[in-house]
């Protein structure tokens, strides 16, 4: 086997200029497949980052049906103390869920007491917010630019900056919050703005934040109740698994009919971004099948060139009773040896783009957020992956004309011209 590759690698460096070309055409194409792969999948962590640690969360459970429900904040499906002490203990036993936060979802109508728009806020327990949400405070904006102990208190509110700019609402100002009830009737509080949060959504974004006691009294809940528990789990890589295993707890969980109640989302049923998500996959996909056409292409030019310059060789071989096993196993063995060659110089040239990139740090913007950082990286599994796939297809690549050869008749052969 040893033989047959030092002769695999001596008939390839026979036309070297050929040989260069179609190893750097490969180099290139796997280049560009590891450069492609460790930018669109940093910029992919970055985003499912910052949108799941900064205000989604990586899983909600609510009541069946509030996800589908066409009012975007139902104040009818929401989850009493009893239900939430389920669900907590579910929580608890299951040992990958790192942290919980209750929330409530409500729709109000915010007044600088000279003009009022309609604004959605989240009310959250501050202290378990920031562990379900550890970036949260990164898009805040407080008073003197020192970022408080505990995010906001009773009594505080902070509202998005498309708003405070709008309504020319100022930290500390004060504003009235009013809020329709399950019931129909109204309710209005007085608030302080403990802060102003640039939003992920760009400019059209009209959320803010409020402690949840103060939702539970602007919506005279008689007994504490909550709309959502957001979670955190100890390994995102882990999030499908931790999800079945939830789904599966949840499902126990059934009102008198025998029917579930809860219903549980991943951050990908809950953020459009998925879809974003889903076409970055797509077309890292889609450059690995471009780099796997131009090794076949490639390769498959270059041996069937090699084949047809070397009939006469070929018939020689032959004749002086080379197996015909042999001479495809030949022909196979410079295919591979192009391939591995390639794929070892591709690999090399990849890591160290990869390196050059994150030193020279690649900035970009997402929403409203400036200055965000790039750190491209790709697994040794991937490196693997792709490396393995150059490789099937190069030996892929020469098996037509390897046979080719290898049924050649030794008088036609010889006499070829």
């Amino acid at each position: 086997m040893i033989r047959i590759f030092k002769i695999a690698l001596r008939n390839l460096m026979r036309y070297k200029r050929r040989t260069l070309l179609t190893s750097m055409l490969i180099t290139l194409g796997l280049l560009m497949v590891i450069l492609f792969s460790g930018l669109a999948g940093s910029f992919k962590e970055m985003m499912i980052g910052q949108i799941t640690d900064s205000n989604l969360a990586q899983m909600q459970i609510h009541k069946k049906g509030y996800v589908s429900s066409i009012d975007t904040s139902p104040l009818n499906l929401t989850i009493n103390q009893k239900e939430y002490k389920k669900i907590e203990k579910t929580l608890k036993e299951n040992s990958d869920v790192e942290a919980y936060s209750p929330r409530i979802k409500l729709s109000a109508m915010l007044s600088n007491f000279k003009e009022t728009t309609n604004i959605r806020l989240n009310a959250i327990d501050p202290e378990k917010e920031i562990q379900v949400c550890p970036n949260i405070s990164e898009r805040m904006k407080f008073s003197g630019g020192n970022k408080p102990n505990i995010l906001l208190k009773p009594g505080q509110i902070i509202i998005p900056a498309k708003l405070a700019a709008g309504l020319q609402i100022k930290i500390g100002d004060s504003v009235v919050l009013v809020a329709n009830n399950r019931d129909g009737s109204v309710n209005g509080l007085n608030f302080t703005v403990a802060g102003i949060i640039e939003t992920l959504l760009g400019p059209q974004g009209k959320e803010g934040y409020m402690h949840i006691k103060d939702a539970q009294s602007l919506l005279r809940m008689g007994k504490p109740e909550i709309i959502e528990i957001a979670l955190r789990i100890k390994k995102f890589d882990e999030l499908d698994n931790v999800y079945a295993d939830l789904e599966f707890a949840m499902a126990k969980l059934k009102n008198k009919k025998g029917k579930p109640v809860f219903e549980i989302h991943t951050w990908e049923k809950l953020s459009p971004f998925s879809n974003i998500a889903q076409m970055i996959d797509l077309m890292t996909i889609s450059m690995k099948i471009i780099m796997i056409a131009i090794v076949l292409i490639s390769i498959l030019n270059v041996m069937m060139m090699s084949v047809y310059e070397r009939v006469r060789e070929i018939g020689t071989m032959s004749a002086i009773g080379t197996a015909p096993s042999k001479i495809m196993g030949l022909f196979l063995a410079e295919g591979l040896a192009l391939g591995l060659i390639s794929t070892l110089a591709g690999n090399i040239i990849g890591i160290f783009g990869i390196y050059i990139l994150n030193i020279y740090k690649i900035r970009y913007a997402f929403g409203r957020m400036d200055n965000l950082l790039l750190s491209p990286t790709i697994s040794f599994s991937e490196l693997a992956w792709v490396s393995a796939i150059i490789l099937v297809v190069s030996v892929f690549a020469t098996l037509q004309p390897a046979y080719k050869a290898s049924r050649m008749e030794p008088v036609d052969a010889l006499g070829h011209v």
